[in-house]
């Protein structure tokens, strides 16, 4: 998930990530819908429906279902380090977009509306290593049947 030719991160052992000092442009805590959303917005397959944006009004619950994600881990740990949680939140709602899309053809659907996520850290004392995961709620729907 790393950006080659960039200065933002540098790549240490067993595939973890660990910011450089010249990273710019942090994302501050109410930036985070801003990016959730912005990140939805090149989506090709299966429209991912976050909080209070709404599915098609004609569209038909299938039912409810939750998805865990969890993202990239990095050397550290990730309180009090906005770098180190802006860059494994990306990383974790990447993931729980992909998550999200594979569920809803798995599943025979076309659209998720995700109605609560919870997001924690995580860390590895034996690796130094942290990373987020996420648990995400969300309703499938599916285009109603012409008939």
């Amino acid at each position: 998930m790393r950006n080659e030719g960039t200065s933002e991160e540098a790549v240490t052992g067993r595939g973890a990530s660990q910011l450089t000092p010249d990273r710019l442009g942090r994302l501050g805590l109410h930036d985070r819908t801003k990016l959730r959303a912005s990140l939805d917005s090149d989506q090709a397959v299966g429209p991912i429906y976050w909080h209070n944006e709404l599915p098609p009004f004609e569209a038909e619950a299938m039912g409810e279902h939750v998805v865990e994600a969890t993202s990239l881990r990095m050397l550290g740990t990730l309180a009090h380090r906005d770098e180190l949680w802006d860059q494994c939140y990306k990383d974790l709602m990447a993931q729980a977009r992909t998550r999200l899309k594979q569920e809803i053809i798995r599943l025979g659907g076309n659209y998720a509306h995700v109605l609560n996520e919870s997001v924690d850290s995580r860390h590895d004392g034996a690796t130094g290593e942290s990373w987020l995961h996420g648990r995400f709620n969300y309703m499938l729907y599916r285009q109603p049947v012409s008939g």
